[in-house]
């Protein structure tokens, strides 16, 4: 039978608006499904960063307590450095002249929803000897050391100190009533110093991380890696 003009149109006209539906949908679903998709995404990269904060403390040579606290959930990064001193800018071989006045210590920045400041406290009065001060006047290593001088193990002078720098007055409670409770664990009295943050001055480099970069260096494996060790199971 034969098609008149007309309705040849009609049916291309039809055929027509089916494609165009069929594409529109096909469109649409397409995407909706890519929104989806990437819609998780920009909500996580939106999210605010989770606040941290930070907790100064100083408990002898800085390579053992920085590894130490690298292993405790909930803390983020752990920078060597100075501070309680009187020079400015101080650099290691300044530090080692014990006449700076500043301690090696670490600068912990910590999640508080893991971690409290309470509990990165309580773990320090285990990470050193908090009483470990010369009960007389000695010599050591050619120098004359006073009695009431800090050490840890073989490691003597102001710069071993046990510290903890506080950058607030909650801060400052909180440390205070964790060495009151810790003392029942000591014989001899906790001489750590607790005192307000002046300035935290970074040590360099080649302080950061000391222990997973030097793994063989003497003193590491001496003194460092075992009282990791022990850390480890406190």
């Amino acid at each position: 039978a034969k098609v008149s003009p007309l309705m040849r149109r009609m049916i291309d006209s039809s055929f027509s608006f089916v494609r165009i539906f069929v594409m529109k949908t096909a469109l649409t679903l397409l995407t909706t499904f890519l929104m989806a998709s990437i819609a998780p995404l920009s909500s996580a990269a939106d999210a605010p960063a989770a606040k941290t904060e930070t907790a100064i403390i100083g408990g002898g040579c800085f390579w053992c307590v920085e590894a130490q606290y690298l292993l405790v959930k909930g803390v983020k990064k752990v920078v060597s450095g100075y501070a309680g001193g009187k020079t400015e800018n101080p650099t290691y071989e300044d530090i080692c002249t014990g006449e700076t006045g500043h301690a090696e210590v670490i600068q912990i920045e910590f999640d508080p929803a893991v971690i409290s400041f309470k509990e990165i406290i309580d773990l320090f009065w285990d990470a050193h000897d908090p009483t470990s001060v010369t009960k007389e006047d000695m010599i050591k290593h050619g120098k004359l050391l006073p009695k009431g001088t800090a050490y840890q193990g073989n490691d003597y002078g102001t710069q071993y100190r046990s510290a903890i720098f506080y950058t607030s007055e909650e801060q400052k409670k909180i440390a205070l009533a964790s060495r009151d409770a810790a003392q029942k664990n000591w014989k001899d009295p906790i001489a750590t110093e607790i005192a307000p943050l002046k300035k935290f001055y970074p040590a360099e480099d080649y302080h950061q991380n000391f222990k997973a970069l030097n793994p063989n260096q003497g003193y590491v494996r001496a003194v460092v890696d075992p009282k990791t060790e022990k850390f480890k199971h406190t």
